[in-house]
């Protein structure tokens, strides 16, 4: 996983948790977007998607894997 889709997904974490903690969303949509919000944190920190793997893609830089 490359460092644009980290950031990317650690800003989308982000957002949610502002969302929710100023209530601008509550019930089910906090939920599934809290859930999605904590995958996209877990998936950052590991540097691997699941989602990824069966499709063959890689964000990574081709440039710096090469080296």
């Amino acid at each position: 996983m490359g460092l644009l889709d980290k950031s990317i997904r650690g800003i989308l974490a982000a957002i949610v948790a502002i969302l929710y903690f100023s209530n601008v969303i509550s019930g089910t949509a906090a939920l599934v977007l809290g859930a999605l919000a904590i995958i996209f944190l877990i998936t950052s920190f590991i540097s691997f998607c699941p989602l990824y793997a069966p499709f063959g893609i890689s964000t990574r830089n081709k440039k710096l894997e090469d080296n």
